[in-house]
């Protein structure tokens, strides 16, 4: 083995290797079963067509299963978090994509407003980038400037948001109870957010406290931005070729 291999091996062994390799499954899994960003499951979706009425648990259980499964909002929140250590402001920061991402869901099913998910989905992955770069210092290096990292994840909210809206719309919902169907999804999709961060933020306090936090958060941040890439390439091929 050589030393390059064992220091791969060892990182591995850490939490941000268990981290990193957890979400790195995760987003093949989607790749592999076709359950691309905000993508919802056959089962989910016939159920969704076939009911009518105001169901609020069911719709809070399918609102959680998108979020916890949903490994674009899981590396965006992994990005949004890293160098967060203060609960004041990782609430801050979770509480404006929440905000952004509640608005264009309940907005984009009730307005009918949509576009091409394959390009929406594109953005998201690309969102991902963006905090990447951001965690990796990119914006002031290059451009000599630090944008908003407050208004970038509200924005990228709407982004994630909206993503979800034009999948719903493709599902013909019932408009019998539609409003109080889709705030219970929302409050499923806030309570699922809650329990990935939850999970995100343990791995993160054992890896900061190690002595190779700061030597690997840079790869750490490499292995974001090119899975950011690939989700975004992927839903741009999808969009030529469909």
């Amino acid at each position: 083995m050589t030393l390059a291999t064992h220091r791969w091996a060892a990182w591995l062994r850490t939490p941000a290797g268990v981290l990193v390799l957890g979400l790195l499954i995760l987003f093949l899994n989607g790749l592999l079963t076709a359950a691309f960003a905000h993508g919802v499951a056959e089962g989910d979706k016939g159920y969704i067509q076939e009911t009518s009425g105001f169901l609020f648990w069911p719709f809070v259980y399918l609102g959680a299963k998108h979020m916890v499964t949903g490994y674009d909002h899981l590396l965006f929140l992994l990005g949004v978090i890293f160098f967060l250590y203060r609960m004041k402001d990782i609430s801050l920061y979770v509480t404006l994509f929440a905000i952004g991402h509640s608005t264009t869901l309940l907005l984009g099913v009730l307005t009918d407003v949509s576009v091409s998910s394959y390009l929406v989905d594109a953005i998201i992955g690309l969102s991902v980038v963006y905090k990447a770069l951001d965690n990796m210092g990119a914006w002031q290096r290059w451009f000599g400037f630090q944008p908003s990292t407050k208004a970038a994840t509200l924005i990228f909210g709407l982004v994630h948001g909206f993503g979800l809206a034009t999948k719903l719309q493709d599902f013909n919902l019932s408009s019998d109870g539609l409003i109080g169907n889709l705030i219970a999804f929302n409050i499923g999709v806030e309570a699922g957010q809650l329990l990935a961060l939850g999970a995100i933020l343990i791995a993160m306090g054992f890896w900061r406290r190690t002595t190779g936090f700061w030597r690997h958060a840079y790869a750490a941040n490499v292995v974001l931005m090119t899975l950011g890439f690939i989700l975004a390439g992927y839903q741009l091929v999808g969009f030529f070729v469909a």
